[in-house]
């Protein structure tokens, strides 16, 4: 005897090998058509035959069910509960076979849309407005599949679908994984066996890995786009008051930056004083006298968190205009919180404690690195700094004595970096061979057709050391300021070892690698938003003392501040990465401008992975991974693919290690003195 069930959903058949108990009770021992033995009861079986095989039904059934006119089928069927027994005698007529009523068995179970299922071998004929809404979504669902069908042909034709050109971002960065465009693309990909960016550069839809580049950026952090509506600036009655009663100073400040820098932050003065020596003042744009916690200026700082720098461009945190309201160019007198020294002929303290104030700064000149970093050397300020006669360059006294200063700044923060267990580092320039990190992208011409010079500079001059050292005290005695007036701020800390070594917190905490005890970021406000959120606290400060609690835009713990202080990090990582990225694209440019293949020296840092010496390009080289730091290879780079940002490669020579001097320069760096020596 052959039966058949139900099972999986699936209507299957077998042959009977034992059976035992009578009626309801009744169950068999049988074989599947796979030859699984099975145990079945008699509420379980669908129809019992004995002729012909069950493998003979099932595979007649199962051709006759295909053939079966399912719209007819739901006609003929009646409106109340059925079995599948019945309605084959209606459809087939009484001389119905074994195998026809199979077949309609699996005509029925495989028609939810035209049946209901009842239960064993029962039916119910679906209402006329189930079936027409199931017939409405089979015919979309068609419709939808020769569309998408039609769109990956076109894709793998090299034609981008007109219907898509508005969804070239989101395909690419953000898809919809169960959209047809998506599938269509993902077909598309399969087909011509290349990524979703490269199927998109053939089709014309990307002009350039660039765009690419750019595209994914933007599309995850500036949605809306990274140009600010023109005008944003704070309006003339506004800014009036918010400046109204600000004595100025009387000084001559300049500040000390690269050429491309346009949000000017801070600037020095020197000024002597009556029985020798002299006044230093670090004078710091003040944004945060205009700019009210919550207002337009602020979220849209808020939103942005930090400039972001790439090679050939940049997205500023401000507004251009506002930026121009409160940078501190030349030939002007600009608000700014200024910190105060007294200091002697030789560069050390006197007894009077660093003053803040709130002023006008009178800007007297915009230094440029290029055009001062080979004049003023170590010899020329040491000898010649204060001699009648000899100041041939701009502010060399004053350079000078800022020097003076910032060498004893260094030797102090040297000496508790040794407690902390860390090694001191020396002042100046790295050693000779060791890898430089800082480079100047010089990018000229049409789109498309760029020239790109890469010019790379040594850190350690005594402009980045006057610099990054002022700007770390000013940073380190306005941290400490805030945190003895007991008001929380964005301090950055450093401590341990590990991933999440340094940090942002709204708590004090040692700075371990700068020395130090307490670490704010106050001297950027222009360009990050934890420097403009510490100034308004230490406005309150200033203004107010020991009731800054009271009127401070951030209190005590604040949970707005914490939430800041984790954005931030976010945010300054994902922009440091995309200014990596960029640097790599034009790294990469840059060979193939050199034509390829073309030979360049590469020094290994760790686990095969190397990189070039006169450029910022890492690539992986295993052959390097069993040879020590800095062992130099010459390379041959074969091609390069800009969308993957990688470069095939070949090893022609490796010469031997690096020496020590070169090794120790290369290891340890803080970011953080890199960070306050300029804009990037």
């Amino acid at each position: 005897m052959q039966l058949v069930y139900e099972e999986s959903g699936e209507i299957r058949a077998a042959t009977v090998l034992s059976s035992a108990g009578v009626g309801e009770s009744e169950s068999w021992l049988a074989a599947s058509l796979s030859g699984k033995q099975l145990k079945l009861k008699a509420k379980e079986v669908w129809l019992r035959f004995e002729q012909p095989s069950a493998q003979i039904a099932i595979d007649e059934a199962s051709v006759m069910a295909q053939e079966i006119d399912l719209q007819l089928l739901w006609d003929c069927a009646p409106t109340e509960e059925f079995i599948f027994t019945e309605l084959a005698m209606e459809y087939f007529g009484n001389t119905v076979t074994v195998s026809q009523k199979i077949a309609l068995a699996i005509a029925l179970q495989g028609a939810p849309i035209y049946f209901r299922r009842k239960g064993r071998g029962r039916f119910l004929r679906a209402p006329l407005e189930q079936l027409q809404a199931g017939l409405a979504a089979i015919e979309r669902k068609k419709t939808e599949l020769a569309q998408q069908a039609c769109w990956a042909d076109e894709l793998v034709a090299g034609i981008f679908p007109p219907a898509l050109r508005n969804q070239v971002n989101n395909l690419l960065f953000t898809p919809d994984k169960n959209s047809l465009a998506y599938k269509a693309v993902l077909a598309a990909c399969a087909t011509a066996g290349e990524t979703p960016a490269q199927l998109f550069m053939r089709c014309g839809a990307l002009e350039s890995p660039l765009h690419y580049h750019q595209g994914m950026f933007l599309h995850h952090h500036f949605p809306l786009g990274a140009k600010h509506a023109s005008g944003q600036s704070i309006d003339a009655d506004s800014l009036q008051t918010a400046l109204a009663n600000l004595p100025e100073a009387a000084v001559k400040a300049f500040s000390i930056d690269d050429a491309s820098t346009t949000e000017i932050d801070d600037a020095f003065s020197v000024s002597a004083i009556h029985g020798g020596g002299f006044r230093i003042g670090i004078h710091i744009a003040a944004p945060a006298l205009a700019i009210q916690r919550d207002d337009t200026f602020d979220q849209i700082a808020r939103t942005r968190m930090s400039t972001v720098y790439f090679p050939g461009d940049k997205i500023t945190m401000l507004p251009p205009d506002l930026i121009q309201q409160f940078s501190l160019d030349a030939g002007s007198s600009r608000p700014a919180v200024s910190l105060y020294v007294e200091v002697d002929a030789q560069g050390k303290f006197t007894g009077e404690r660093p003053h803040s104030a709130i002023e006008l700064v009178p800007i007297a000149a915009n230094l440029r690195l290029e055009d001062l970093e080979q004049l003023l050397s170590v010899e020329v300020l040491e000898d010649d700094a204060i001699k009648e006669g000899t100041l041939a360059k701009p502010f060399q006294m004053e350079i000078g004595v800022l020097w003076r200063t910032a060498k004893l700044f260094h030797a102090q923060r040297q000496a508790q970096r040794v407690e902390n267990g860390l090694r001191a580092e020396a002042l100046g320039p790295a050693e000779p061979g060791a890898l430089a990190r800082d480079f100047l992208f010089e990018i000229k011409g049409d789109v498309g057709a760029e020239q790109i010079e890469i010019i790379p500079r040594q850190r350690g001059s005594v402009l980045d050391t006057v610099v990054a050292e002022w700007m770390i005290y000013c940073n380190s005695t306005w941290g400490r300021l805030i945190a003895e007036h007991g008001l929380p701020g964005l301090f950055r800390t450093q401590k341990g070892w590990g991933p999440l070594r340094t940090r942002m917190q709204t708590t004090p905490a040692p700075h371990e690698g700068l020395g130090l005890e307490y670490y704010a970021w106050c001297t950027s406000p222009l360009r990050r938003y934890t420097d403009l959120v510490n100034q308004w606290q230490l406005l309150a400060i200033i203004r107010h003392g020991i009731t800054a609690k009271i009127v401070a835009p951030f209190p005590p713990r604040d949970a707005n501040l914490m939430g800041i202080a984790a954005d931030f990090e976010a945010c300054y990582q994902a922009y440091a990465e995309y200014q990596d990225r960029l640097e790599k694209y034009w790294c990469l440019r840059w060979l193939l401008q050199n034509n390829l293949p073309t030979e360049i020296t590469v020094r290994h840092l760790k686990e095969g992975m190397a990189r070039a010496e006169f450029i910022p390009l890492h690539l992986p080289i295993p052959e390097l991974t069993s040879h020590g730091r800095l062992t130099r290879a010459i390379i041959e780079v074969m091609a390069v693919d800009l969308l993957q940002l990688t470069a095939s490669s070949r090893v022609k020579e490796i010469e031997a290690l690096a020496d020590a001097a070169a090794v120790s320069a290369d290891t340890d760096v803080i970011p953080e003195i890199n960070d306050e020596t300029s804009n990037p």
